[in-house]
């Protein structure tokens, strides 16, 4: 199996309305030149990397957003979801890390504002991902201010590949390491890459559905120049994949967690089989050294009295019932 990454769009393409831009990219909020943009209606992007309060207000006083969005944007854990405020949408969206240091780092939200004059995205990390969009992106001729946000909407999802294709990997190796022999450690890996991808899935399917109102609601957006939606249904495209990858990908590993199951099985059954053969074989030698150990007058005086009685009565009739016992358990396949 594979997971691939759909090329980019190249920013050089004809342009179906005429229009073109160059959007400024902040990381930080400069309130002169932000206030100039919005005074100039140059569309802009504005990302920032664990947004203190005192920012979080400035945004208030240089946006004017809504209380309810702000104090969304203060507590992050929030769910895919879209708010309509007015002239601007409010939207939750995620991405994923290549290589979370524990399954809580597994997950990368992003709070967007977006309106026809800006793009506002709040984030608690450093993102590479949007870092590499937005030094990309500085000073280069734009067809439409959509594909600015179709470079950030398609970073945030094929961030997701990256994870998928390491999974895959994954579960390969740990289906062959089940086969040859079974341990606690791969069961405790298998549970936790199936507490990924239910992490992967709460977020990964509403947020595909989600994406699939957002493209008309983003084409309602007043001022914001749309230039076609085959970008945006690109996005949607790869969200479809990854949502099926995941549920693969659990399909994959309810099926290990039932060959490591049924492989343990086989072994202990393997043990019992063996010391079924053990039990069956010391029944009868029991039995025999029980009966000529019996104290009974006649047996001891004149039934057991010469020596040859000891080698062929007593180690006689157990090495012969242990050659028999042996011949029998071949014959059945048991050995």
């Amino acid at each position: 199996m594979s997971v691939g990454k759909a090329e980019a769009h190249s920013p050089d393409r004809a342009s179906s309305t005429g229009f073109s831009c160059v959007v400024p990219c902040l990381d930080t909020i400069d309130e002169a030149a932000i206030k100039d943009h919005l005074a100039h209606d140059q569309f802009f992007w504005l990302d920032l990397t664990t947004p203190s309060s005192k920012e979080v207000d400035a945004l208030r006083e240089l946006f004017g957003f809504h209380p309810l969005a702000l104090e969304d944007a203060a507590h992050f854990g929030q769910r895919p979801k879209l708010d309509r405020y007015g002239d601007y949408i409010f939207l939750v969206f995620y991405g994923a890390r290549d290589v979370p240091s524990s399954e809580a780092d597994l997950l990368r939200e992003v709070q967007m504002f977006v309106s026809g004059k800006y793009l506002v995205t709040l984030h608690q990390d450093q993102l590479p991902v949007l870092d590499e969009q937005r030094e990309r992106l500085k000073g280069v001729l734009l067809h439409s201010e959509q594909f600015l946000l179709y470079r950030v909407f398609d970073a945030l999802t094929d961030s997701f590949f990256p994870l998928l294709s390491r999974i895959d990997d994954e579960i390969d190796v740990l289906e062959t390491a089940v086969l040859a022999g079974p341990t606690d450690e791969q069961l405790q890996k298998l549970f936790a890459m199936k507490r990924e991808l239910v992490a992967m899935r709460k977020v990964v399917t509403p947020q595909r559905d989600l994406f699939a109102r957002s493209i008309d609601e983003l084409a309602d957006l007043p001022g914001l120049v749309l230039d076609e939606r085959d970008y945006f249904r690109d996005v949607y495209d790869h969200l479809i994949r990854i949502s099926d990858l995941i549920d693969s990908y659990r399909d994959l590993l309810s099926n290990t967690t039932d060959l490591y199951l049924s492989t343990v099985s086989n072994r202990q059954n393997e043990v019992m089989k063996q010391l079924a053969i053990v039990g069956t074989i010391f029944l009868p030698l029991s039995f025999i050294t029980g009966f000529f150990g019996m104290n009974f007058g006649w047996l001891v005086t004149k039934g057991i009295t010469p020596t040859w009685t000891f080698f062929v009565l007593g180690i006689g009739s157990m090495l012969a019932t242990c050659v028999l016992l042996l011949r029998f358990f071949k014959r059945k396949g048991w050995m």
